[in-house]
């Protein structure tokens, strides 16, 4: 692979999230979508007219050996993942997977294992998204002290009624977990990022839509090995009253040593020092692509670090911890205990 030459990738998957990936690699100047595979070749051929893609392949296996790409990025549902991760890797593609990572821990475990030998970067994109970036600047410069404990309140109201899910993502109606698996492991990773490893888990679920199969509401209490703690009290069901509640997914209160912040559903972050008024954050972010471009912003670290040869962010081994953590939280709700993470 060298730098003076595009790098080549392929796509596997054509789903509901895949335009926003498609989307964003149209704007990396480093690379070239080359070919696309889905089972369904009408929308793969729908996406490759749209975003310029080379060719649309009737066997995924087929692109790989043809194409012979420098990355693929699996964009697929997550029991797909072991097969189509070793079969990359043992070609020597580089992989870029979507989350959930596997329907298990075990299962996690093995793709991250048999992407051995390759560089692989799971798709967690909500650390990138650029309120949780500039949050992330405020904590550096220590504007609010150290961060003491992260509140997050979420509402999505996508899940409520007989048609829940249909129209966007109906795989969730038959997930038999749903919240913490599909959604939470988003903000278990946000938090890890900006608090660090977590060392106990306490979680309740509920299930408010019988026709669905999992849990679409609950509460996650995390504590971390620095003393500070996270809630992320989550729901589906109920609604928000925010224009858009897929923005910023929902409203934040972050506490300090030295003051606290607070961050809307429309993404404005005030910071209040202790005994001072609370100011409003300047920091660029838009509506553009998927909540505020952060899947550009990822796929333009993926691109980066395969580069430069930097680790990236989202590596197995440490998504692996967050995997860690939906178990236990699972098992918080099933037993009614504090999980230690070891």
């Amino acid at each position: 692979m060298r730098e003076s030459r595009k790098l080549r990738g392929v796509g596997i998957g054509a789903g509901y999230f895949a335009p926003f990936q498609y989307e964003a690699w149209t704007r990396i100047p480093e690379v070239d979508i080359v070919g696309i595979y889905n089972r369904t070749e009408e929308r793969a051929r729908s996406l490759m007219a749209q975003y310029g893609i080379g060719r649309c392949y009737q066997d995924w296996k087929d692109m790989l050996d043809r194409e012979r790409p420098d990355f693929v990025d699996i964009i697929t549902p997550p029991e797909t993942h072991e097969e189509m991760c070793a079969v990359a890797a043992a070609r020597g593609i580089h992989i870029i997977c979507q989350k959930p990572l596997a329907p298990s821990y075990e299962a996690s475990q093995r793709v991250v294992q048999k992407s051995r030998g390759v560089r692989f970067m799971v798709h967690e994109n909500f650390r990138w998204q650029p309120w949780y970036r500039a949050i992330k600047d405020v904590q550096t410069r220590g504007d609010i002290g150290d961060f003491t404990h992260v509140h997050f309140l979420m509402r999505m109201g996508d899940g409520w009624g007989a048609d829940a899910y249909l129209a966007r993502q109906p795989f969730f109606r038959e997930y038999p977990r749903l919240l913490f698996y599909e959604t939470g492991v988003h903000f278990i990773d946000t938090f890890r990022f900006l608090l660090g490893d977590v060392s106990s888990v306490v979680a309740e679920t509920k299930r408010l839509n019988p026709a669905i199969r999992g849990e679409d509401a609950g509460q996650l209490l995390l504590k971390f090995q620095n003393g500070s703690t996270a809630i992320w009290d989550a729901n589906r069901y109920n609604e928000s009253e925010a224009e858009t509640p897929r923005f910023t997914f929902g409203e934040l209160r972050i506490d300090g040593t030295a003051g606290h912040l607070t961050m809307d559903a429309s993404s404005t972050i005030r910071v209040k020092r202790l005994g001072q008024p609370a100011t409003e954050l300047e920091y660029a972010r838009e509506r553009k692509n998927f909540a505020g471009d952060c899947v550009y912003f990822l796929q333009r670290h993926f691109v980066d670090c395969l580069l430069s040869g930097e680790e990236f962010e989202s590596n197995g081994p440490d998504y692996l911890k967050n995997v860690r953590i939906v178990e236990a939280a699972y098992e918080s709700a099933r037993t009614g205990n504090s999980v230690r993470i070891a």
